[in-house]
């Protein structure tokens, strides 16, 4: 009898598992929509046109999932508008038509599942409603529907359980064919013990180095890095209020931006300009830090007047002003080159294409991980002005292609943006 169970056993593990893995890797392969990633995404490649909640360049974006006709021609629609358009599509040319004929920006290298998580975060914004739209700074909840996508730690958790019922039944069946041959009279050793057993011991070993050096690497990799960096600044600033509210223009406070290298830190003048007039915070919107203390406007103001020694009272300046000591948040490594007025004037790029939705933001905190492999996929990516642009005249071969109908675009890439003295000389 035992030598039956156990040839059973023996016969039939193989499928045991193969049936486990079955039923587990249909439910992991199965990747459902990330509002996280899509966030990220939207910030990157959507935010300088569109909101979800109220209209910009382009449509207020909640609900677009109920108003396009079918999901494959939105996904179309956001690879090239323009395809969509020359199709004839009713719902497209209207649209079109309804934003005085401004055509969307074409994005062929975002696939069918990053649109997909764009369309997940769009959904969990709407539900939040107008008053709480827009990322959250860190340290702040990002709502539960972002936080319960990620399937993988069920995953691994069913993939560790399904490692442990086969290692037990492979005991159990060295129990059971060592019992059989004791009942039949032939000799059979002991069953050596798991914690003994050469083979396991091998394969746990395996498996802990390359989950160690998965870790270790990934750890490396991120040395440096400061993504989601957040420093508590000596004044509180609300770019959502300055930015956001009341549309001030970032390229008043940081000017060098599409002039230098630098974007600059604005000097105290320039905020004295407007609150040599503007004393009090008189703002409905509520200010509040990372940690959910309420911030009280008019004092931090009160700060700005003692750092630049401005009696508002008086009307004047009665003592010595001294700098604001404002931490950096954005730091590249100093044998990186980067300069803000090429890829402001000449890239034509948003703010918000490496700093995020910044005109959304409290507290600012560093969007991107600035990597190299960041910004090399940028360049990857991104077109440049290359028709009607003397700067490009060199290029013939490009021109021709372009004439052949060849390529329809130029990337950075194309004219050399991924070479590595672009950015390390």
């Amino acid at each position: 009898m035992y030598r039956r169970v156990s040839i059973l056993l023996r016969k039939h593990f193989v499928s045991v598992l193969i049936l486990c893995a079955s039923i587990v890797i249909p439910f992991s392969s199965v990747k459902a929509a990330d509002p996280a990633k899509g966030k990220a995404t939207f910030q990157t490649n959507c935010a300088s046109c569109h909101n979800v909640h109220k209209q910009l360049t382009g449509p207020a974006l909640a609900g677009v999932e109920d108003r396009w006709p079918d999901k494959k021609l939105l996904h179309q629609w956001v690879h090239n508008s323009a395809a969509v358009l020359a199709s004839g599509d009713k719902y497209a040319n209207d649209l079109f038509n309804k934003f005085n004929k401004t055509a969307m920006t074409p994005f062929p290298q975002l696939s069918n599942e990053d649109i997909d998580d764009i369309l997940a975060y769009i959904q969990v914004e709407e539900k939040k409603g107008p008053a709480t739209a827009g990322p959250k700074t860190e340290g702040q909840p990002e709502g539960g529907a972002e936080k319960g996508n990620d399937n993988s730690l069920l995953f691994g958790i069913i993939t560790l359980i399904l490692a442990v019922v086969a290692l037990i039944l492979m005991q159990i069946n060295s129990n059971l064919n060592k019992l059989a041959g004791d009942k039949e009279g032939v000799p059979t050793p002991d069953p050596v013990p798991f914690y003994k057993n050469k083979a396991y011991l091998a394969l746990i070993i395996l498996v802990l180095f390359m989950v160690g050096g998965y870790f270790t690497i990934n750890g490396a990799i991120g040395l440096g890095r400061q993504k989601d960096y957040m420093p508590e600044q000596p004044i509180f600033y609300s770019h959502k209020v300055h930015a956001g509210i009341n549309q001030i223009n970032c390229l008043y406070c940081h000017a060098g931006a599409e002039k230098s290298k630098h974007a600059m830190i604005p000097s105290e003048n320039i905020c004295m300009n407007c609150h040599k007039a503007i004393k009090e915070y008189s703002g409905t919107y509520e200010l509040v830090t990372a940690e959910g203390k309420k911030v009280d406007g008019t004092a931090e103001i009160a700060k700005l007047y003692d750092y630049v020694g401005w009696d508002p009272n008086a009307g004047k300046y009665t003592k010595p002003g001294r700098p604001i000591e404002w931490t950096k948040i954005h730091n590249l490594p100093d044998h990186v080159y980067f300069n803000h007025s090429q890829h402001v004037v000449a890239g034509q790029q948003q703010c918000q294409t490496c700093h995020g939705a910044i005109n959304e933001m409290d507290e600012v905190h560093q969007f991107a991980d600035l990597s190299m492999g960041w910004c090399i996929n940028c360049h990857r990516t991104t077109k440049v002005q290359f028709a009607d642009n003397n700067y490009y005249s060199i290029f013939e071969k490009l021109h021709q292609d372009i004439k052949d109908k060849k390529i329809d675009s130029v990337t950075v890439e194309m004219v050399g943006g991924t070479e590595c003295q672009k950015c390390h000389y």
